[in-house]
């Protein structure tokens, strides 16, 4: 079970207009590393969230009203109340989810930072004062609150894809809805917890919980009392979604699928390669959207890197995320597991090679050996797919010019690697990749300050930074006249 120093976080029941909302029926939660249930969450459904749209609507009027100043100061009160329980935080998330311990408080301070950044950047919502066409015209731009803001996330972060959402959508007057992925709700429950304990009015944050995803997907995209809508998951789903807002005509920003390269050329710092591969492509069971999907590897080196890659991979230590010593947990579902296994034996069948791995893990279960391919080509399955899972497939390539066709050689534009030390190369291969984010010799890329987002279909829009909070301001233009009379 369970255990934290403030039991109180660990909250089951949605949560909608500053109240705890029980349901007949529940869904499991289970610890992924040991399949116990660790919670009975109450299902909400398609009334939960037509509820959590009419409280964030009635809410919205005072908390747009209220000055940057002050909701600075409340998300503050949010932002060291999770870093004051960034180590519950961390355990509920790595009962639920799977990540070791160590990585779990990482992502709570990396989704604190979010609330840090724009309880200040909301103080900076600017407008524009511009030169009218007469001498007694004045032209002013103001920007203001878009209105209620309804999400939905994932359940690979289940703490920091909310905060990356919430936080600049309450810094710039916005109500907010969320809807976690079953698989991981005690995260978001928590932020709840939290949020009640900062000061955030009723109705500014509500959680709808629920497997009928369908259902609450549907009331928050078709809904008009929602201005904005914004998800993180899969391309599939979030093509879905995209259309489902189309009948409303809401803002929208999505943050899809990924097939990041991680590119190695013959002039690189090897280890510092091996390093940054390790970060990229392991973390969290290689179950992030950014991570290293395709290690594309100049053929001068594509030995030597493999074999310090190997090495380095040899020392990882899988276990229950709880455990000392333990650097990577499982995969979240049993399936997931069985999907990345069928990627691995596809490919293995069009004839590639594994060096090491490539099998379920002894411990059973959803964990998955740490595994390394080689004689991989761009087009085999475990290439053309998101793998989503701890399997690097190493591709040879020879020039400069083959290296970006093969980089850019797939629908989707989210993240891309590459190690070099020639600044010319540098500038090349930067300007020449089609996506939205660049690791120039540094495998971990993601921060508040930085834009998050990528293109193609990759998603829309952008997440963090000063440019993350536009999404959640209208622009409105007055046009003073008559001022010579």
């Amino acid at each position: 079970m369970i255990r934290l120093n403030e039991p109180a976080l660990l909250a089951n029941h949605s949560y909608i207009n500053g109240a705890w909302v029980k349901k007949d029926t529940t869904f499991d939660v289970t610890n992924p590393a040991s399949g116990v249930v660790l919670a009975q969450v109450s299902n909400g459904d398609g009334q939960d969230a037509e509820a959590a749209v009419a409280a964030a609507k009635a809410a919205l009027p005072a908390w747009a009203a209220k000055s940057a100043n002050e909701r600075a100061a409340i998300l503050r009160k949010w932002f060291n109340l999770m870093m004051e329980h960034q180590h519950d935080l961390g355990v509920i998330m790595t009962a639920e989810q799977g990540k070791p311990l160590a990585e779990s408080k990482g992502e709570i301070a990396y989704g604190a930072a979010f609330v840090d950044w724009y309880a200040e950047e909301g103080k900076r919502i600017y407008g524009d004062t511009i030169p009218g066409p007469a001498s007694d015209k004045r032209i002013i731009v103001l920007k203001q609150p878009i209105g209620v803001v309804a999400a939905i996330t994932p359940w690979n972060f289940p703490s920091s894809m909310i905060t990356r959402k919430a936080a600049p959508a309450l810094a710039a007057g916005c109500t907010f809805i969320i809807k976690p992925a079953s698989e991981t709700p005690l995260s978001a429950l928590a932020l709840a917890q939290l949020a009640e304990m900062a000061g955030i009015p009723k109705g500014v944050f509500n959680v709808v919980t629920g497997t009928n995803s369908r259902a609450i997907g549907e009331v928050l995209t078709t809904s008009p009392d929602v201005a904005k809508f914004s998800f993180t998951g899969s391309t599939p789903v979030g093509r879905k979604l995209y259309e489902q807002c189309a009948g409303t005509i809401k803002k929208v920003s999505l943050e899809l699928g990924g097939n990041a390269p991680f590119i190695v050329f013959d002039d690189a710092d090897l280890d510092a390669a091996v390093q940054g591969a390790l970060a990229s492509k392991y973390r969290n069971a290689g179950q992030t959207c950014v991570c290293a999907n395709r290690f594309l590897v100049q053929r001068s080196v594509y030995d030597t890197f493999a074999e310090k890659l190997e090495a380095a991979v040899a020392e990882f230590q899988l276990g229950d995320g709880m455990d000392e010593g333990v650097t990577m947990g499982p995969l979240i579902t049993k399936k997931a597991m069985d999907d990345v296994h069928a990627l691995v034996e596809q490919s293995v069948a069009q004839g590639a090679q594994v060096v090491v791995g490539g099998q379920p893990h002894a411990l059973g279960g959803n964990y998955y050996q740490p595994t390394i391919m080689k004689n991989v080509s761009n087009s085999m399955a475990i290439a053309a797919n998101e793998i989503f899972g701890p399997v690097a497939p190493l591709i040879p390539f020879d020039t400069e010019e083959e290296l970006i066709a093969m980089a850019n050689d797939t629908e989707y534009g989210l993240a891309a690697y590459f190690y070099s030390r020639d600044i010319g190369r540098i500038w090349r291969v930067a300007e020449g990749l089609e996506y939205g984010m660049v690791g120039i010799n540094e495998g971990i890329i993601s921060n508040a300050a930085a834009p998050f987002g990528g293109v193609k279909s990759s998603g829309l829009g952008r997440e963090g930074s000063k440019y993350g909070i536009e999404d959640f301001l209208e622009i409105k233009y007055l046009c003073l006249g008559g001022l010579n009379k």
